[in-house]
């Protein structure tokens, strides 16, 4: 009986968390913190208190690979003297599953829910967690997610874009297009070029290569850029004077009406509209080209030949992964998957914040964020999550770094 009474207190207490979240500003009481506190290597010690941590995975069905390969990661963030306990529930990899195992974190007593995967999952539990005022760090990256409570931890679209627009306008880049496909990502890109540059001109296509190229032809104002030239060379062959009109065709068409131009393709969709390009004469460097984070793989770049030479993406500093990477193969006998560094970083966070002995909105939304192995992130009130990110060139078909990520991030992020 005093065992649930006490249980009614703490749930009671962190449902003030919720409210809290909404309310809180981005002034941090937390006296001494001047920087991103390092999650790597600080103290498993607590008080006590908070010794439950629940994560959400799909632990069966077709993700449990991924499940598995999570859960390592954050065992190894909690493999440390005084962390609290880690109990793996099973959504199955369904939004019903992951309601069900929300539900169980909540009547077990967990002080904080790491996971679950998936958006849909994410939207599932998220229910039964504000409820009970227990905080969530999900390992979606869709944005749509984001709630006071409910931290979305995955690389978003939106974090992408910012840095991506930050980058451009340092180079003088200020008129912003967007070419972007109606799927999900297209989407979110989309929005997030709107936020973040308002003035840009954003077009979505679907279906074929037709469709594709209508859109490319329309967007790069093709007919005005070359309509003029075409006409020039027309007179002077009608007036016979077919030295002029071949120094009219050896002339360049006026650049597009954009300096920059946003992506969102991967693989044989990418290919195609690079072919687009030159033939519309959306040409590098006159034009920077951009995208997501996933043409960090050589296999979502494949078949774009030369068209992405000088294109950018924003990404994580590998470089920040090195100690986490050695300890994972120390420990497993093979290196990490990038996703799996989601549930080491949101396990870390979850040992510090028990080390300090309660869950308040102080400690979770501290504006100097927390230093994880994918960089510096900041944790906002309304569920956003703002990530320093470095910028990368693909230079002769690989990426370069050419500029590293901050190490540290203003409290209005994204």
């Amino acid at each position: 009986m005093h065992r649930w009474k006490g249980d009614r207190m703490r749930r009671r207490t962190l449902s003030l968390l919720v409210a809290s979240l909404a309310l809180a500003g981005c002034s941090n009481t937390l006296s001494g913190v001047s920087g991103p506190l390092r999650l790597s290597g600080s103290a498993g010690q607590g008080s006590g208190k908070l010794d439950h941590l629940a994560i959400l995975l799909p632990l069966s069905g077709p993700d449990a690979a991924r499940g598995q390969a999570m859960l390592k990661a954050a065992q190894l963030a909690l493999d440390v003297p005084g962390s609290p306990r880690l109990e793996p529930i099973d959504t199955h990899g369904t939004p019903n599953g992951a309601a069900q195992a929300a539900q169980a974190a909540v009547a077990g007593g967990a002080y904080m829910i790491l996971g679950p995967f998936s958006a849909a999952e994410t939207g599932a539990a998220a229910g039964p967690a504000r409820q009970a005022g227990i905080p969530v760090l999900a390992f979606t990256s869709s944005p749509a997610q984001a709630q006071p409570g409910i931290w979305v931890m995955g690389l978003t679209p939106d974090q992408q874009v910012e840095r991506l627009v930050q980058a451009a306008r340092a180079q003088g880049k200020t008129h912003i297009a967007a070419l972007l496909p109606n799927t999900e990502l297209g989407s979110a890109m989309g929005r997030a070029l709107v936020q973040f540059a308002p003035d840009a001109t954003v077009r979505h296509y679907s279906g074929g290569m037709e469709a594709m190229n209508a859109t490319v032809r329309d967007l790069s104002g093709y007919a005005s850029r070359r309509g003029p030239l075409e006409q020039k060379i027309r007179e002077a062959k009608k007036n016979g004077d077919r030295k002029l009109a071949a120094e009219l065709s050896r002339n360049s068409v006026p650049p597009p009406p954009f300096d920059a131009l946003l992506l969102a393709d991967v693989g044989t969709r990418l290919a195609e509209i690079g072919s687009l390009l030159p033939y519309y004469d959306i040409n590098t460097p006159t034009v920077r080209i951009m995208g997501p984070a996933l043409w960090s793989s050589e296999r979502a770049r494949a078949g774009s030949g030369d068209t992405l030479n000088g294109a950018w993406y924003a990404a994580p500093d590998q470089a920040t992964r090195t100690d986490y990477v050695q300890r994972y193969q120390t420990k497993y006998g093979s290196a990490p998957l990038a996703l799996q560094d989601l549930a080491y970083d949101a396990a870390s966070i979850a040992r510090v914040i028990a080390s300090e002995g309660s869950v308040s909105a102080d400690s979770l939304t501290r504006p100097a964020g927390f230093a994880g192995v994918d960089g510096v992130l900041v944790l906002h009130p309304d569920g956003k999550v703002s990530r320093g990110l470095a910028l990368y060139e693909i230079e002769s078909g690989s990426p370069k770094m050419i500029e590293p990520a901050p190490q540290t991030l203003n409290s209005t992020g994204s």
